[in-house]
């Protein structure tokens, strides 16, 4: 394998990396007991360095139940033990640090585990219930919901907590035990109840926790579900209309995401946030110098392959960024989201949770095709690209049976919504290895499918048409388009065109026939061969020197 390139010693490093989004259940399995941990990241730490990556981003490892994937977190100072221990995360951010790769982790700011040590007080009447959001609820005898609002899961956002007292001990609310206490509010399943961030101890802790791991040598750190954590106070009922929303963009939350600044500015770490919102506006807001550096970019990842819509998001992107001076983000598919391959395949290439379903016909050759050519494309535009686990191979989205389903999306549709394991699903490292080199003894926490080891990783690296060869090769050449701004080009219908460096050109054809390219000196690379005459195929990008 080549030589590491150092890590960049300068502070704006963030500004254009290509950031590595780690799912470590689904990584690499170190100790062979099915689920990927710490030790199998170690171990693949070479192969991300040949990637070319800058940095990781980890979904969380700290101490949960897992009723969310992790999401769910009942110790932030403790690394489960499915995935390690505190002292293997060190080292790992010092050895991926050594390869020049900085490390980002998780926080989640809205709610905890329900086996949380606040909660479980809480629970037994203690004053940590203030830390929490505890109603009685309406009707004559407290047996109607609070207000209206609803889970992001679906369903109603409350649950009824145990009269104190009545809880065996090691159970949770959601078990069968009496429930006709007061109500508890949780925006995401009943195992993640919502903090309440108007107590300064939630403020303070937060902050702790931050200093906590930015001690440990962590780079940044990413801010799930961004815009949700402050409620009204009032917990009024959700009215659609103007005005302020109960819980979602609250402007109490700039406060918050000011004092956490200050702290990273200390560091010298970075913050990327998940925001949701369609107000370019109020998105800005979160991404000014003294609050978070960067935030997802939603728009361009549930973008159809269409490229009109495409130049739009790309655009209004931009532009949203511009006024605050930070970087925009491109990603094509994370934890949450179907995969490239799959999506591209579809007759509905975009992307919505609502429009999820089993049994969605796919054509795989073409979704391959158009992932390619979207690799160069998000590769090529200004700002940081996050590359989820599995895309540099070309994986497509796992179809799981339903009684391997874990994914609480899947329960709370009432089994219609097939969740969001199909991204999910193990990765394959060795093709002629068991369980395609994931692990080497324990049955893989989510079933692979049939023909998962032709993905593998050795039999990609040394293929120079494998979709990881090409990767690997734009990532190294990326740094040619420079830091410069984009510049769009003449091109007909259907195509995208631009300049970032001078002499330097990005095309992309998502039209239904071959089109012409512009004289040029030389191809830096293409997702694809070209057409007899040297026409670009439909669903088919290049990078020129003219």
């Amino acid at each position: 394998m080549g030589q590491p390139t150092p890590a960049r010693s300068d502070d704006d490093w963030w500004r254009s990396a290509v950031i590595h989004q780690v799912y470590v259940r689904s990584f690499a399995d170190g100790d062979g007991d099915g689920t990927g941990d710490l030790a199998g990241v170690r171990a693949k730490l070479p192969y991300l360095a040949e990637l070319g990556v800058d940095a990781l981003w980890f979904n969380p490892w700290y101490l949960s139940p897992m009723k969310d994937g992790g999401y769910d977190v009942a110790d932030y100072r403790m690394v489960d033990p499915a995935f390690g221990t505190l002292a293997e995360a060190e080292k790992l951010i010092a050895e991926a640090r050594e390869l020049g790769i900085r490390t980002i982790i998780d926080i989640v700011p809205n709610h905890v585990s329900d086996q949380h040590a606040w909660f479980r007080a809480a629970l037994a009447g203690g004053p940590e219930r203030d830390l929490f959001h505890f109603r009685p609820g309406r009707g004559e005898h407290g047996e109607l919901l609070p207000n209206n609002w609803t889970s992001e899961f679906g369903g109603p956002a409350w649950s009824r907590s145990p009269v104190s007292g009545h809880r065996p001990s090691g159970e949770g609310p959601s078990s069968p035990v009496d429930s006709d206490g007061d109500w508890y509010l949780h925006l995401f399943a009943p195992e993640q109840p919502d903090l309440n961030w108007a107590h300064p101890a939630v403020r303070q802790e937060h902050e702790d926790i931050l200093r906590f791991w930015f001690e440990r040598g962590v780079a940044g750190v990413r801010v799930d579900s961004a815009a949700l954590p402050a409620k009204d106070p009032l917990l009024p009922d959700l009215v659609e209309g103007p005005g302020p929303h109960p819980y979602v963009d609250r402007d109490e939350l700039h406060d918050v995401y000011r004092a956490w600044r200050a702290i990273a500015d200390e560091y010298g770490a970075v913050f990327v946030g998940e925001v949701w919102l369609p107000d370019t506006e109020r998105f800005a807001r979160y991404l000014r110098p003294d609050e978070l550096h960067t935030a997802f970019n939603f728009s361009f990842m549930t973008c159809p392959w269409d490229a009109a819509r495409l130049r739009t998001s790309i655009d209004e992107t931009l532009a949203e960024h511009a006024p605050v001076g930070a970087p925009a983000t491109w990603v094509l598919c994370n934890h949450d989201v179907t995969r490239t391959v799959t999506r591209y395949g579809r007759s509905d290439t975009g992307f919505d949770f609502a429009a999820k379903a089993f049994g969605t016909p796919t054509d795989l050759a073409l979704g391959t095709r158009r992932a390619r050519a979207a690799a160069l494309l998000s590769l090529a535009l200004p700002g940081t690209v996050y590359l989820y686990q599995g895309e540099e191979l070309g994986l497509p989205e796992v179809e799981v049976a339903r009684e391997h389903i874990q994914d609480p999306m899947h329960a709370r549709s009432g089994g219609t919504d097939p969740g969001r394991d199909g991204c999910r699903v193990p990765l394959p490292w060795a093709a002629k290895e068991p369980y395609a080199g994931f692990g080497s003894r324990g049955t893989p926490w989510l079933p692979q499918p049939d023909g998962w080891a032709a993905y593998a990783v050795d039999r990609q690296q040394d293929d120079p048409g494998s979709m990881l060869t090409l990767y690997r090769r734009a990532i190294r050449l990326r740094p040619a388009f420079g830091t410069g701004p984009l510049t769009w080009l003449p091109a007909p219908d259907g195509v995208l065109a631009f300049e970032r460096a001078e002499g330097l050109r990005c095309l992309v054809n998502l039209a239904d026939t071959p089109a012409e390219l512009p004289e040029y000196a030389g191809i830096l690379l293409a997702s694809g061969p070209l057409d007899t005459g040297g026409l670009l195929p439909k669903d088919t990008a290049v990078w020129l020197r003219t």
